[in-house]
């Protein structure tokens, strides 16, 4: 037991021992490292300051490299700005000697013009007195004149004007007379040359235009195709274009008879095309005949184009020139238009030549001094007034416009140009057999027959054929009954008999029909 108590008393010891030791141990190692702290705190410390030393050395160094830089900048600025002063000091210096200069030869003008204002000073007196004098001498003449013609001076200038005017009336009458009258044989003389030698030099041909067109086929067996089982072919193609088609013992031949020369050309050209393709029938009419229509559009655009070209005119606006190709289709007392139109613009530039006026503008008026005619519109005025009134529309010269409204002395004519464009107008239709006022007066009543006809509601189209002696008109199905389209041909007819003069009789007929039409998918 008491071993044991030795032990633990030796153990404790030796542990408590241990712990002192330890203990010392510790402290020393702490007050080591605050010592190594201490030290290393006063490196950095002495770092920081050789750091931070360095930074201000570079820092002063920018800086004085900046003001060094200024300042050099500073000295180069100032000096230009004092080679500009410089140089503008040299230019106002220049300046002052220039103004100077001319100073000196404005006070020397100034001094030469006082010496002249001097010599004229003296040079007036002395002529004021020089006519003092001279009117004292005339007074002297006049009164020794009026002793010796017992006259005033008023009354001596008054007779000598009178004798003189009288002489002079007298001398300037006579030479007026022999003047006009030279001037009226010499201008009747050049004005026949000038004419002679128009019609001379224009060569052109003169077809007189009828009602009716041949169509010319191989055989008489595509006569039965056209006509159609129980007529349906050629009733359509009659419905469809609006003129009549003759099928007679006429070898060879089908005559299509109409006073439109359009409606025509389309009724030739779509049997032309029907009897190429071999199918004939109502539809296929109907179809070839809308593709013609529009096919004969392009070729009025095209003739009309060709024509311009053909006259050297330049610049004409696109409606004029349709209207120009539509007067292919037109006929005036007979005469073709285009034709005369295409001749009167000849005529008109060869005698702009002979005169030394516009050519240019001369075969300009000549072409279109007709194109009222073709305006496809009925309106109530002149076609001289409805072709002026396009061709202002249209923006042409001003003096184009007056010799188209003109020509027929519907207004004043305001240039030389106008009276040209109405003489060579007379020329081109005082030619022999080149115009027939019955055709005139013939297509005018049938328009007038067709006009009737559309004036009444629900008439879609309406065409005279016959010569006039037959009036079709076709009416909407949905728009018309039977019974109204019964009523419509009883009115037409009555309207025509109280508006119209026509001979014989006229028959009107009135066709209705319905169609109905479905598309199988």
């Amino acid at each position: 037991m008491d071993i044991v108590l030795i032990i633990l008393a030796a153990f404790a010891s030796a542990v408590t021992g241990s712990i002192v030791i330890g203990n010392q141990l510790y402290r020393r190692k702490i007050k080591k490292n605050e010592l190594n702290a201490v030290s290393k705190a006063a490196l950095i410390m002495k770092e920081a300051e050789l750091e931070a030393e360095n930074i201000k050395k570079d820092r002063i160094l920018d800086a004085k490299e900046k003001l060094l830089k200024m300042k050099v900048e500073f000295e180069e600025e100032a000096n230009r700005k004092k080679n500009q002063i410089i140089s503008n000091e040299q230019k106002i210096k220049q300046r002052e000697a220039q103004l100077s200069k001319e100073l000196e030869q404005v006070k020397k003008k100034e001094t030469d013009l006082d010496e002249e204002r001097r010599s004229l000073a003296q040079q007036h007196e002395l002529v004021k007195k020089r006519k003092e004098e001279l009117d004292k001498f005339n007074a002297q003449k006049v009164a020794v004149l009026e002793g010796i013609s017992k006259l005033s001076a008023d009354q001596a200038r008054d007779q000598l004007v009178e004798s003189m005017k009288e002489e002079a009336t007298t001398k300037a009458s006579s030479y007026i007379k022999d003047i006009m009258e030279e001037a009226k044989l010499t201008a009747t003389k050049e004005a026949k040359k000038i004419v002679i030698e128009t019609i001379q030099r224009t060569a052109t041909e003169h077809a007189v235009e009828n009602c009716v067109s041949i169509f010319n086929i191989e055989s008489d067996d595509i006569k039965g195709k056209i006509i159609g089982r129980e007529g349906r072919n050629i009733r359509a193609l009659e419905a469809a274009t609006g003129v009549e088609i003759i099928v007679d013992d006429t070898p060879e031949a089908i005559i299509i008879s109409g006073f439109d020369p359009v409606r025509r050309e389309i009724a030739r050209l779509s049997l032309h095309r029907l009897v190429q393709d071999g199918r004939i029938h109502p539809a296929r009419i109907e179809e070839i005949v809308a593709k013609t229509s529009k096919n004969i559009d392009d070729e009025i655009i095209e003739i009309g184009e060709r024509t311009v070209i053909d006259l050297g005119i330049h610049g004409l606006a696109p409606e004029l020139i349709k209207m120009v190709g539509r007067m292919r289709f037109r006929s005036s007392y007979g005469q073709n238009l285009l034709q005369h139109s295409r001749e009167v613009a000849n005529l008109c530039a060869i005698m702009a030549a002979e005169l030394g006026l516009n050519v240019k503008q001369a075969k300009r008026a000549g072409l279109l001094h007709d194109i009222g005619k073709v305006w496809p519109e009925e309106l109530e005025k002149p076609h001289a007034i409805v072709g002026m009134e396009l061709a202002i529309k249209y923006k042409e010269h001003p003096i184009v416009c007056n010799a188209i409204g003109a020509h027929h002395d519907e207004i004043e004519m305001t240039n030389i140009l106008s009276p040209i464009i109405q003489s060579c107008d007379a020329i081109s239709g005082a030619r022999p057999g080149a115009r027939r006022e019955v055709m005139e007066q013939y297509i005018k009543r049938l328009k007038e027959l067709e006009q009737v006809g559309l004036s009444f509601e629900g008439v879609e189209k309406c065409y005279a054929i016959q010569a006039g002696r037959e009036l079709r008109v076709i009416v909407d199905a949905e728009k018309a009954t039977d019974e109204r389209a019964g009523q419509l041909s009883f009115d037409i007819s009555q309207k025509i008999e109280k508006d119209m003069q026509y001979p014989g009789q006229i028959k009107v007929t009135v066709i209705r029909e319905m169609r109905s039409v479905a598309y199988a998918k």
